[in-house]
């Protein structure tokens, strides 16, 4: 078989494979820990959207300043978005902590 012809073969299932490949699109909601209720919803609105079309979702509560003290606020506020977006996404990672920001990801549901 001639090299070139290989190359050729080769560069084509390449190209099929990649057009077969699915790309992940992460979107991301940003929360304070003092969001109010309208803003909560609204927010949960967005993302119940961003998980039906089929996107992963990148939830996480901001803290400015001093407001680092309301770590617990925020982690409620995480869980409770994590179990209101229960029937159309999963949770792929926990509330966590990083610096000064408490990230949690869903993935949405087949």
């Amino acid at each position: 078989m001639d090299y070139k012809k290989f190359l050729y073969e080769q560069k084509k299932r390449d190209k099929v494979i990649k057009a077969k490949a699915t790309k992940v699109v992460i979107k991301e909601i940003r929360f304070g820990p003092q969001t109010d209720d309208h803003d909560y919803e609204f927010k949960k609105k967005h993302a119940e959207k961003f998980l039906k079309e089929g996107a992963k979702l990148k939830a996480f509560v901001f803290f400015k300043g001093r407001s680092i003290i309301f770590k617990e606020q925020g982690q409620i506020l995480l869980l409770k978005l994590a179990q209101d977006l229960e029937e159309f996404g999963k949770v792929e990672q926990m509330p966590k902590l990083e610096g000064k920001r408490m990230t949690m990801f869903l993935a949405p549901k087949k």
